[in-house]
């Protein structure tokens, strides 16, 4: 049987399958970037069974969550499959779904409209503008490039991601703050949030000028990441009208076993309802 070793080229042929796959521009980031750790990993020795499950193991001890270590196998195990080399592939870690999202992790509507007001009192008008399009949107920040000056002048942005595609609408007040914020800036076409060189901000930057926020917000750091703003979008819509097959499809979201990750309460919720049961007597 012929040896499996791995070697950088095999990972750039495998991150042009994940393009010809139509893959979003960050699952193909992260995918190579965990293939890549992996790679560092196991050098020049033979991919085993043996080395697969070791490596499983030391990101175990490096303390990552478990939902991340799942997260780093899928990309892992796209690679073997990619290559065969399915008798080598990891098994994720049994998870149980959880009832409540922890409140160290809960971005609260109040704690974003401060992270608002910090970016207006440094005068950061585009990292301030940035987090309301998240947040008043509910998409990725991968997607941010879709909010273009012709979509924000129709009032909807059309999104593909995942081979799907959907139209996200911008509210009027969004809308007049963001054409206002690009007459400003001399924006007439395409995406509005731009570098300074014209390209569309990364998510690594937006991540970045987020968290340098949190002391200005006096906000925990661990709640400050631009995915929890999506999160607090789908709690507020999924609260009007407890819709979640609705929310699904605004999300973009394939399964609705996903979209419930989104709308669990806190662990100080759930324990108010419990509370409301008055069952102790």
């Amino acid at each position: 049987m012929k040896k499996k070793n791995l070697c950088a080229k095999a990972i750039e042929k495998y991150e042009e399958y994940l393009r010809s796959k139509e893959k979003s521009e960050a699952t193909i980031e992260k995918y190579v970037r965990d293939v890549k750790a992996f790679y560092r990993y196991a050098g020049h020795a033979e991919i085993t069974k043996q080395l697969t499950v070791a490596y499983k193991e030391k990101i175990k001890e490096d303390g990552y969550a478990a939902r991340s270590i799942n997260s780093m196998i899928a990309g892992i195990n796209g690679l073997f499959s990619y290559l065969g080399w399915n008798d080598v592939k990891i098994n994720p870690l049994k998870i149980q779904r959880r009832i409540f999202r922890p409140e160290e992790k809960e971005l609260s509507k109040t704690e974003y409209v401060r992270l608002v007001c910090a970016a207006r009192k440094r005068s950061d008008e585009r990292l301030g503008m940035i987090l309301q399009t998240l947040c008043g949107t509910g998409i990725r920040v991968s997607e941010l490039q879709a909010v273009t000056v012709e979509a924000v002048k129709r009032g909807e942005a059309v999104i593909t991601c995942k081979g799907k595609t959907r139209v996200v609408f911008i509210i009027r007040e969004l809308q007049r703050k963001l054409l206002s914020f690009s007459k400003k800036r001399g924006i007439v076409s395409g995406c509005i949030f731009i570098t300074r060189s014209g390209k569309p901000v990364s998510r690594i930057s937006v991540w970045k000028e987020m968290k340098s926020l949190c002391a200005d917000a006096d906000i925990d750091p661990r709640k400050v990441f631009p995915h929890n703003l999506r999160h607090l979008f789908a709690r507020i819509f999924y609260g009007i009208d407890k819709d979640i097959a609705k929310l699904a499809d605004v999300l973009g979201h394939s399964s609705i076993d996903t979209t419930r990750i989104y709308i669990v309460s806190t662990g100080a919720e759930h324990r108010r309802h419990m509370e409301l049961m008055h069952l102790i007597i």
